[in-house]
């Protein structure tokens, strides 16, 4: 991989949200997904929870056999591992399983969360993960945790058997939209945080409130691999275009306007 360039997965848990406020299935979620690839993304990202409150299990397996003809895009299903099957959602592990995605991304989210808003405390959860990552490894998937930039936690995500960690950017994003002193502070934690998962031999994606303004700042950061951004770019479509949209963003992370 180009360690200048850094891959664009696209999440389209917001066009599922606006599908579900209506009967039928407009705007299309995997016609979307189309749009996004023809117009640069390296990948397609959803977040199927129990409560379908914007991505259902149909979404994920129709995803799936879309990109499993585009060997060089990525399906990235992220979400709680321990999530349970509920109404017709058959439960997370059951729809990777199912699905087989090129990298799963874990979670620790709950039903009554608006978002994920704080990555995993593996001295808590980490025994229980080891077993789901190993079988998510024997399924083919590249596993990635979702994390706050510690580096002693990254370090933990080695030893449960993560391939990659994605850090949890929103504190990022807000102290840059506000401007806020300790925005440099904030900014060189997650280059810590960078620095610690190369050291162990981890990957490094992010993710949360990335958008426009905020995201060459934040690429500053040497070893980003991918940045999934699903709501920012969802909002800046609306204004140019889903095509146009996925273009700027792509233009940042290939750094194309450097």
């Amino acid at each position: 991989m180009n360690p200048t360039r850094t891959s664009l997965s696209v999440n389209l848990n917001k066009i599922a949200l606006l599908r579900n406020s209506r009967e039928g299935n407009y705007p299309s979620v995997t016609a979307h997904a189309e749009i996004c690839l023809a117009a640069g993304a390296d990948g397609i990202t959803v977040h199927p929870r129990p409560d379908q409150r914007h991505i259902r299990p149909g979404d994920v397996y129709d995803l799936a056999a879309l990109t499993a003809s585009m060997p060089v895009i990525e399906f990235n299903i992220e979400g709680n591992p321990f999530a349970p099957a509920q109404g017709s959602y058959p439960g997370f592990m059951e729809l990777v399983r199912q699905t087989r995605p090129d990298q799963c991304t874990l979670v620790p989210d709950s039903d009554d969360q608006l978002t994920s808003d704080h990555g995993f405390d593996l001295t808590q959860s980490g025994d229980k993960l080891r077993p789901i990552i190993d079988e998510l490894h024997e399924l083919g998937c590249r596993v990635s945790l979702f994390m706050d930039p510690d580096p002693a936690q990254i370090r933990l995500a080695k030893g449960v058997g993560a391939d990659r960690v994605e850090l949890y950017t929103g504190p990022y994003a807000l102290a840059h939209k506000e401007q806020s002193d300790n925005l440099d502070t904030l900014f060189r934690s997650y280059h810590e945080a960078t620095l610690a998962a190369a050291e162990v031999g981890l990957g490094v994606n992010a993710g949360h409130d990335l958008n426009l303004d905020n995201l060459a700042r934040f690429l500053e950061i040497p070893g980003i691999l991918e940045v999934s951004i699903g709501h920012a770019l969802t909002v800046d479509a609306i204004a140019m275009g889903m095509g146009e949209a996925v273009n700027r963003y792509r233009r940042i992370c290939h750094h194309e306007n450097r």
